[in-house]
């Protein structure tokens, strides 16, 4: 990734394919229509498809989207949003009329009155698992940003709302988990077991359990509405097909470990109500239905580009995800599936926050956001 060549990770990630394979973290006010949400705020936990800024403020990390072509249809430019505008929070957060964005942790300035409306505590290259990411110099791992709540905010946050009960303080918040995609991609298809497909479903166990001991924690602490977003179809994303240019369409193995993982995490938005979470809520958002019924059909959707990156990415030795530094990008940004290797662009952010707060349950399992909401 930026500025540190990674070759290793190329060579990691093709083998195992062909052996089978800043300064406007925000927190200003923003137009917002004047019916109220009926939620306080938001706390948000995941990898760099969630996270608007944290990564900035971590020196030794190279999952870094702090400059552009970054941000070059968001407001405030370069966030650290691993995209061209908006990211999914924004959207989510624009739907339930929360007054502002929910500003990043790591942020110095995310104290007192700014985080009485949530905190982002995701990170890119982050996953479920303590380990995954650590091939991105530095990040903060799931269970990590758990304990920034509990230890750091909760605190401050009794002090803003003058109350010592968790479970009535946090009971009108969202808790919004958006990860588990890099436990795959920088995790499992980087052992050389994962050609293996025996090692897959103790892994998808090991995760689906430590992610349930999450949750459980949130919980404790007195989070009861959650919403878990799915992993998308990375088998999909421009940096993954690159890895095997000789198949045509999707890279399936990567698809279907997605699939088996999303299958278990739908599961558990029930199993984990019933038997250990009482008097909670979890919703489960499919995010990899959504993204491939817009590369199925791209047209009726309003996109022409499925496959490639808007943004000029990096050569492969630094990783060949992110955008270049200044690089060039597509003039119809709204028209790619794909910012850089892995991202999808705003306008894909756009139909995702849309089918999580007001679809079916066909994209959202048992409820819809704004349903969640009401409760």
């Amino acid at each position: 990734m930026r500025g540190h060549p990674n070759i290793l990770l190329v060579i990691i990630i093709c083998f195992s394919f062909l052996t089978s394979k800043s300064t406007c973290f925000n927190t200003k006010k923003i137009p917002r229509k004047s019916q109220e949400s009926k939620v306080k705020g938001m706390f948000v936990f995941g990898s760099s498809l969630v996270d608007n800024g944290n990564n900035n403020f971590l020196n030794k990390s190279r999952a870094k989207a702090d400059y552009l072509p970054y941000g070059v249809d968001f407001g405030f430019g370069p966030s650290g949003r691993f995209t061209n505008g908006r990211n999914v929070i924004d959207l989510i957060g624009e739907k339930l009329k929360l007054p502002s964005y929910i500003p990043p942790f790591n942020d110095p300035l995310t104290k007192g009155s700014r985080i009485v409306n949530g905190v982002n505590y995701a990170s890119g290259g982050s996953g479920i698992l303590d380990e995954t990411g650590s091939i991105a110099g530095e990040v903060i791992s799931l269970s990590q940003q758990i304990r920034n709540l509990e230890n750091v905010t909760m605190p401050e946050l009794r002090e803003q709302l003058g109350s010592n009960d968790s479970s009535t303080m946090l009971s009108n918040y969202l808790f919004v988990i958006g990860t588990g995609g890099n436990d795959f991609l920088f995790n499992y298809f980087l052992r050389p077991t994962s050609k293996d497909t025996a090692s897959l479903q103790p892994f998808i166990s090991n995760l689906i359990t430590t992610l349930t001991l999450q949750l459980k924690k949130l919980y404790s602490l007195g989070a009861r509405k959650f919403v878990l977003i799915g992993v998308n179809p990375n088998g999909c994303t421009p940096i993954v097909k690159a890895m095997d240019p000789s198949q045509k369409g999707c890279i399936e193995r990567v698809n279907q470990a997605t699939l088996l993982f999303n299958y278990q995490l739908r599961k558990l938005a029930d199993s984990i109500k019933l038997n250990d979470m009482p008097e909670s809520y979890l919703v489960f958002f499919d995010s990899f239905k959504t993204l491939m019924d817009i590369i199925n059909t791209p047209p009726s959707k309003g996109f022409e580009d499925t496959s490639s990156p808007c943004c000029e990415v990096q050569d492969k030795a630094e990783g060949g995800i992110l955008c270049k530094k200044g690089g060039s990008i597509c003039a119809n940004r709204n028209s790619h599936v794909f910012f850089d290797g892995l991202h999808p662009t705003e306008a894909v952010n756009i139909k995702l926050a849309k089918k999580a707060h007001d679809s079916s349950k066909s994209h959202v399992y048992p409820m819809n956001i704004k349903q969640l909401v009401q409760l």
